[in-house]
């Protein structure tokens, strides 16, 4: 089974500063980095995903420093990367188009917010019949709201997704070749 790392909207606006600060902000890019080295060993394309606003004053308009993907992660210049302007990766981008065009059967997500874009995503991808995809452990976060904590929001959406709309999977058990 053909698979790919996505990765989403893992950008500097959640690495810049503590007003946009990830839950366990370090220990994510480790392991996202880990997933990287993981896909590359295993030679499974990464694709990152990078939230787009192409209207200026906005949050990650286009080209400003926390529109950037992060500098921290392991990115080479032969990763795709696709723009998104919504919540969902699929809405009116390519990643459809450049999924089957390479034969991609299965989904390694990793990535930010995990109840925002990383959610909508997912659950596309299953309506989209990629129903086999995988959550990379301890390779996606979010931010504490006004009800819950960042951590009981990843938790929460975990318990949903697995065994649902994808398994969560360690590294260890992830690439086949």
């Amino acid at each position: 089974m053909k698979q790919a790392l996505i990765i989403i909207d893992m950008q500097e606006i959640f690495f810049m500063g503590e007003e946009n600060a990830l839950y366990n902000r370090e220990q994510l890019i480790t392991q996202v980095n880990e997933w990287i080295a993981g896909a590359r060993h295993a030679q499974v394309p990464i694709v990152f995903i990078q939230h787009t606003s192409y209207t200026p004053g906005e949050e990650l308009y286009v080209d400003t420093p926390e529109w950037q993907i992060c500098s921290q992660l392991a990115r080479q210049p032969e990763d795709t990367v696709i723009r998104k302007t919504s919540w969902d990766s699929f809405y009116q981008t390519e990643l459809l188009e450049w999924l089957k065009q390479h034969g991609i059967e299965q989904l390694i997500f990793a990535g930010a917010q995990t109840e925002f874009c990383l959610d909508t995503t997912i659950r596309t991808a299953y309506s989209l019949g990629y129903q086999r995809n995988l959550i990379a452990i301890d390779s996606h976060s979010t931010l504490d709201n006004s009800i819950l904590n960042a951590q009981q929001i990843i938790q929460h959406h975990q318990q949903v997704w697995n065994r649902r709309f994808a398994n969560l999977q360690s590294i260890d058990m992830a690439f086949h070749s």
